[in-house]
């Protein structure tokens, strides 16, 4: 295949449709009109003599011819326009659409700083919010579906990057008029009373030690310390009773409302739901313990102008939730 076939224009097609899985979607990021997005996949196709992208009822799905020339592709082209100065970025008058991966947690409290953020300084940008629990989300971030994950990790490949956002320690939640309350709180208490915890995956999907490991990229499956939590008790010949166990952060109130039942959770969580005022929150009676919440994304996108922009946006709402 020569080099002198490859129209650039066709990269930046591949590009598009590659990320948004959308004739549609591509093309207004790119000012085509959906045949004209069709006309270069069907030019491109020609040149790699390759499908390179199936029409199915969830969208455009990459063959596997795609997904292996992508990520080298996709790269090069961040570089060939960094190098060159051109696509310019505007957040006041840009149109693009952002995927960040964050449990409900941070949806609560950083997301929603974000989007305050973002109505004032990119009023025509759009946010979609997946799931970081339900997905394999290192892949999510290889085959750019994920622009910036958003949560604890404790090991990063190293074709990814990550930035520190902010770090915080553990409050214990429990319901208006808990007996506990009375008193300041004891490590008794935590054997007494049973929990009410958040856990996105145990050892049957794989996790170790608290985190879920995934093609190099460990994310955190428990939303409380278990380890610290045990070993304070052992150290009064006692265990903890994790009574209920959810999925979501947000089922958490429900649950205190009703019952003598206490929650470990991450600061920030405790201060969003004891808003109310019907929900009290109380130091940890052991060493509490701190948690660093990073941004990771793709390295391929480290000197992109959008992502970059979007990178600091996050970091700013950060700022300002801790």
């Amino acid at each position: 295949m020569s080099i002198g076939r490859i129209d650039l224009n066709l990269i930046k097609v591949f590009d598009a449709v590659f990320e948004d899985r959308n004739l549609l979607r591509a093309g207004k990021r790119l000012n085509l009109s959906q045949s004209a997005v069709s006309h270069a996949l069907t030019r491109l196709r020609e040149v790699v003599g390759d499908e390179l992208f199936v029409r199915t009822a969830k969208g455009m799905v990459p063959t596997a011819r795609a997904i292996a020339m992508a990520d080298d592709l996709r790269s090069s082209l961040r570089r060939i326009e960094a190098t060159l100065g051109v696509e310019p970025f505007d957040p006041r008058q840009s149109t693009r659409r952002f995927a960040i991966a964050a449990n409900d947690h941070l949806t609560v409290v950083l997301v929603a700083e974000l989007s305050r953020l973002m109505a004032v300084e990119a009023p025509h940008i759009d946010l979609v919010i997946r799931p970081s629990t339900r997905i394999d989300l290192a892949e999510q971030i290889d085959v750019g579906r994920i622009d910036l994950a958003l949560g604890i990790f404790a090991q990063v490949p190293s074709r990814l990057s990550a930035r520190t956002l902010m770090t915080q320690g553990e409050l214990i939640v429990m319901r208006k008029g808990h007996p506990a309350t009375r008193r300041k709180l004891a490590l008794h208490d935590l054997a007494r009373y049973p929990l009410v915890t958040v856990s996105v995956g145990g050892q049957e999907e794989g996790a170790v030690g608290g985190f879920i490991l995934e093609r190099g990229l460990a994310r955190q499956a428990e939303m409380f310390d278990r380890h610290a939590l045990e070993e304070a008790l052992a150290g009064i010949g006692a265990t903890p009773r994790y009574r209920t166990t959810v999925p979501h952060s947000l089922a958490i109130p429900a649950l205190l409302r009703g019952s003598d039942m206490l929650s470990i959770m991450p600061s920030s969580l405790a201060r969003s739901l004891a808003v109310g005022g019907d929900l009290l929150m109380r130091e940890p009676p052991y060493p509490s313990v701190l948690s660093t919440f990073r941004g990771v994304w793709h390295s391929r996108n480290d000197h992109d102008p959008a992502h970059v922009w979007l990178r600091e946006c996050v970091a700013s709402a950060a700022q300002q939730v801790a």
